[in-house]
């Protein structure tokens, strides 16, 4: 059991949840707002020896090392990579702390938006057609840049439509071949697909001006990471051109806030991923993790 455990922002746990918790800490803590600053977090944080935090906030290594006992961090949000990670895990490993995220809560939600927005664009719905007349999914080229698990259920939608699907991945994957997704080079990828949909780790940036140079005109690009996928300038320049589109669900993934109002960006700026049920995934997740914690 923990002495104390404090979560320094609003985590997403549902009511029956942060009840739950309280079995695991002698003392429970649930901040509602985000800290402003580093110095914030230490002060919140104290001599607790378990946190909780979701994407909204960091924790660096200058903020571990001045708490302590900190022994558990538990990120209510995605971990995939100690590299998109906003906890810096390697200091973590170097002091005995465990890290534990989650995966997989979201996802449902950002294909139900990838497909409503794509149907709204491709048929005209509020806005002009995409290729000047209504059209369907059939047929339509998609290209998908990382087929992890929310780019394989878009993809898995895509088909469904009647898309032909394409991706680039670091290695080419068994289970989409058997579905018959083409494995391209990005170079492929990009001359070949209508829609480009960039479903990548955070911070992951593998659009640079030599890749939108070939992409091309006449495209549309989805970003559903949470950070953008691309360099700044050469995206500017791409999407300035009248015939390129842009969606994004957050001005995060789109990456400069800037460009909302631009005419050929699309985004809502609300996280397609934060339904009620994806609430209920990640409340289960967060204390199965905990859970397993304790066992060990």
């Amino acid at each position: 059991m923990f002495n104390k455990l404090v979560a320094i922002e609003p985590v997403g746990l549902l009511p029956w949840a942060v009840e739950a918790l309280k079995k695991f800490s002698r003392e429970t803590v649930m901040f509602g707002n985000i800290p402003s600053c580093e110095e914030e977090i230490v002060s919140r944080i104290g001599g607790a020896d378990a946190v909780l935090l979701s994407y909204t906030s960091s924790l660096s290594a200058e903020v571990m090392e001045r708490c302590p006992n900190i022994v558990y961090i538990g990120m209510c949000c995605s971990l995939y990579s100690p590299e998109s990670a906003n906890v810096d895990i390697r200091y973590a490993e170097s002091r005995g702390i465990t890290v534990t995220g989650i995966r997989d809560y979201g996802d449902e939600g950002v294909v139900e938006y990838v497909v409503s927005e794509l149907v709204r664009c491709l048929h005209g719905f509020g806005q002009p057609a995409w290729s000047g007349e209504p059209r369907e999914i059939t047929g339509l080229r998609t290209g998908f840049l990382g087929l992890g698990k929310s780019g394989g259920m878009i993809a898995d939608a895509m088909k469904f439509f009647g898309a032909e699907v394409a991706y680039f991945a670091r290695s080419e994957k068994e289970a989409a071949r058997r579905k018959g997704y083409r494995f391209m080079t990005p170079d492929e990828l990009l001359g070949w697909c209508d829609v480009l949909f960039c479903c990548l780790n955070k911070n992951t940036v593998l659009l640079h001006e030599k890749e939108f140079s070939r992409f091309g005109n006449g495209k549309i690009l989805f970003n559903t990471g949470l950070s953008p996928a691309w360099d700044a300038a050469p995206f500017r320049e791409w999407i300035d051109r009248g015939t390129n589109l842009c969606f994004c669900d957050t001005a995060v993934a789109l990456g400069d806030s800037g460009l909302l109002a631009h005419p050929h960006v699309r985004c809502m700026n609300v996280s397609s991923g934060r339904t009620s049920q994806s609430f209920e995934r990640l409340s289960r997740k967060v204390l199965s993790n905990i859970e397993n914690y304790e066992k060990m």
